[in-house]
């Protein structure tokens, strides 16, 4: 190695290259790490050095060259790059390695314009002066070179034009706490600031995109999902337009239900005019979704919903079809088509399904999700008409179209509207589901605006947050870290802007949290269990019953305090009905495990008191922050066990946690025989979750005859969730067969995953 070289210093002087300096660095980073060698990062580094070569070139160079050695025989290098990166991280940010003062950090950064005022206004620097006593730097260097890449592409305060970074992670969750917890009383304030940022800050409770890039900002808009509903009028639509992009333009991911748009030929003013269907206005919806990014964050995304029944449903289930042309396409939605009992029942039976125009049926539309034994008697009448446009397709011919655009696209999503209305926190005829979000995890009541300051019109706000099932040592400690997140995502709710009165109007009056699970493969590796054998159905019923019952004794708890939420009357909640009443009985017949926990004296105390949020629970995606924790994603299991993330950062290697010890515990995703354990899951998980499961489908080719998945075995997998009284499915993955086939895309549209967590 030439020891002549010159480097480029950051103030544009040249010296003579410092390669003990450079070896000091790289060993300091090795430190407490298993089989990782100093000298072959500088070996693997040093030949990609040229003379005048900046300093921050030669950093950048040293990570990389430590990161491209992860490998199952040398994970410990996912630590050393790591490390490295936060070295380079802080000096890019601070010019030094050790951070300045918490406080003349947060003064420095006010002042310009890049943390919100309101926390030099509501915080002395006493108090600033405390919290430094339980910032913990250090733990900036437990986190996985993925983590840290996520971090610096999405979370960190900077400028995404220049690329200029302005933070480190650890003032990043304190200064989140110390946001949401602001209007607490000065006497308890800094105990939940501390309580809440070890949990954030040792990956015990994970947060989503909105909240870790956005609180403590100027910019005030953290829910991660937006459910937007759109009626059948030309101000509806517009409505719905206007309130799209503000909200993509503020990180959120978009959940558009479009199922009451009349079909095309339809009568409009009295025949003066017929109807152009829904297609020109899907294309309107995609060129408002698209029309900005989310904060530089995150591309603005959306899925549609609409129900099998529409007159138009042939048309619409191949919107995203690469055949066909862009005039009768629609490609850059998702999709969510919505099916229910009388559905299903048709393609039981061999029957045929009746399709209607929404607007030539009055009352089916509402009845399919308020009340089903109307919206049977509804139908039957409407296809007795012979004086209603109608058209009648085999059941079987449908649902094949659904099964063949679901599996060739991957995103025509599933949502069963009943079981979202009877196994659901609302009242369905006073506040009925139509929809979920772009991640098909969020249920809850929207209605149309008729212009964007409608105050009757109600857009559904959703704001996630997720418990590291990995980083928990008993259920029990579910309770304090329940009690953490519901008081700190709760306070959100009024530490936020609206855009839309719509979205203040159902915030304010229903207060929705929708709290998840990510790190689950690992929390079944090391207990031992596994997807596919029913193994891990008890150990399933009993962490989801504490976690939902955790959650809803903290929003009673925080009711006592603060008061119900004003539409508490709406949920069934209020007739004291849980979870554990309504969940589909075919549970029972995959696990026996009886309830731990006094639901009756929990009850009796929401009856009494009422709770802080009409919903609490929901598991997300979490792909991007599952890395940031060093966790598996969410709910599914791994593609392997070291996974290769691709994003817009180029692609990063994800180590399973744990992997030396547990290697041979983890069932990896295509080693997996079937769908059935896997759902048998989530219909568990279902029976406590109050909102809903973003949940796949996943098939091998190779596992079949032919080397293609039938149709039927895809059908039968719709029809096994609906038995379990699962409420959405979420993507369909197909193994391509290449050797790369345990690379995962970012859902850079679902975060959370928008909505991603």
């Amino acid at each position: 190695m030439n020891n002549n070289l010159f480097v480029t210093k950051r103030n544009g002087k040249k010296e003579l290259i410092d390669l003990e300096k450079i070896h000091k660095v790289i060993a300091w980073a090795a430190q407490g790490l298993n089989n990782v060698s100093v000298s072959q990062v500088e070996l693997k580094s040093h030949i990609q050095f040229y003379d005048g070569i900046k300093t921050e070139d030669i950093h950048e160079t040293i990570i990389k060259s430590a990161a491209d050695l992860i490998s199952e025989d040398t994970p410990d290098y996912q630590f050393l790059s790591a490390r490295l990166a936060i070295f380079h991280l802080r000096k890019k940010a601070y010019g030094q390695f050790e951070p300045p003062t918490l406080y003349s950090h947060v003064v420095k950064m006010v002042n310009t314009g890049k943390y919100d005022q309101h926390l030099l206004e509501d915080y002395s620097q006493a108090e600033f002066e405390k919290m430094e006593c339980f910032l913990d730097h250090s733990r900036d260097l437990t986190f996985s070179y993925a983590a840290v890449k996520q971090l610096e592409g999405k979370y960190l305060v900077q400028n995404r034009v220049t690329g200029e970074i302005y933070e480190s992670a650890q003032f990043l969750y304190l200064l989140v706490a110390a946001c949401l917890f602001a209007k607490y009383s000065a006497e308890t304030r800094l105990t939940y600031v501390e309580g809440f940022y070890n949990a954030i800050s040792t990956y015990k409770i994970s947060l989503p995109t909105p909240i870790m890039a956005g609180v403590r900002t100027p910019t005030r808009q953290f829910s991660s999902c937006v459910l937007i509903e759109c009626g059948d009028s030309l101000d509806s639509i517009n409505a719905t337009s206007s309130s799209i992009v503000k909200y993509v333009s503020q990180r959120a991911g978009i959940g558009i239900n479009a199922g009451r748009i009349r079909a095309l030929g339809s009568t409009i003013r009295n025949g003066e005019a017929f109807h152009t269907g829904c297609i020109p206005f899907y294309k309107h919806f995609q060129t408002a979704v698209k029309s900005c990014s989310q904060g530089g964050v995150r591309g603005g995304a959306a899925t549609l919903f609409y129900p099998l029944w529409h007159l138009e449903v042939e048309s619409l289930l191949v919107l995203k079809n690469n055949r066909g042309v862009e005039e009768n396409r629609v490609r850059h939605l998702d999709y969510g088509v919505q099916f229910n009992k009388v559905m299903y029942q048709r393609l039981i039976k061999g029957e045929s399904i009746t399709l209607f125009s929404p607007s030539d049926v009055p009352g089916l539309y509402d009845a399919f999700f308020e009340d089903q034994d109307k919206f049977e008697q509804l139908y039957l009448q409407y296809e007795a008409d012979d004086s209603i446009r109608k058209k009648r397709i085999k059941a079987i011919e449908l649902f094949t179209l659904f099964a063949q655009e679901r599996a060739s696209t991957g995103r025509i999503y599933l949502q069963n509207v009943d079981h979202c209305n009877t196994h659901s926190p609302f009242i369905p005829t006073m506040a009925p589901i139509r929809q979920s979000n772009l991640c098909l995890e969020i249920a809850l009541p929207t209605k149309p605006m008729n212009d964007v300051n409608d105050p009757n019109g109600e857009i559904a706000l959703c704001t996630l947050s997720a418990f590291n099932l990995g980083a928990i040592k008993s259920l029990d400690e579910l309770e304090g870290l329940a009690d953490l997140a519901i008081r700190a995502l709760d306070s959100l709710l009024d530490y936020q802007d609206y855009p839309v009165p719509a979205a203040r109007n159902a915030t304010m009056g229903r207060r929705t949290l929708g709290i998840g699970v990510i790190n689950y493969a690992y929390y079944l590796a090391k207990n031992g269990v596994f997807y596919s054998n029913g193994s891990a159905n008890n150990l399933t019923h009993r962490t989801f019953e504490a976690i939902q019952y955790y959650l809803l004794k903290a929003s009673n708890e925080l009711a006592k305090e603060q008061g119900a939420c004003p539409k508490f009357n709406e949920t069934r909640l209020s007739q004291g009905i849980l979870p554990i009443d309504t969940y589909k009985r075919e549970i029972d017949k995959i696990t026996a495990e009886p309830l731990h926990l006094d639901w009756e004296a929990l009850r009796a105390s929401i009856k009494e008191h009422g709770v802080r949020n009409s919903t609490v629970s929901a598991l997300m995606p979490s792909e991007t922050s599952s890395q940031i924790s060093n966790a598996t994603n969410g709910i599914e299991p791994p593609r392997g066990l070291i996974s290769v993330k691709a994003s817009k950062d180029g692609t990063l290697k994800q180590v399973v946690p744990e992997y030396e010890t547990l290697k041979g515990n983890y069932e990896l995703l295509w080693n997996i025989p079937s769908n059935e354990g896997y759902l048998e899951l989530v219909g568990i998980m279902q029976k406590f979750v109050d909102q809903t499961i973003s949940a796949n489908t996943n098939y091998d080719p190779a596992k079949y005859d032919g080397g293609k998945v039938p149709v039927k075995q895809i059908l039968q997998d719709i029809l096994t969730a609906y038995k379990l009284g699962i409420k959405t499915l979420y993507y369909h993955n197909t193994r391509d067969g290449a050797a790369d086939s345990h690379i995962e895309q970012e859902d850079a549209d679902c975060e959370g995953g928008a909505c991603k967590i």
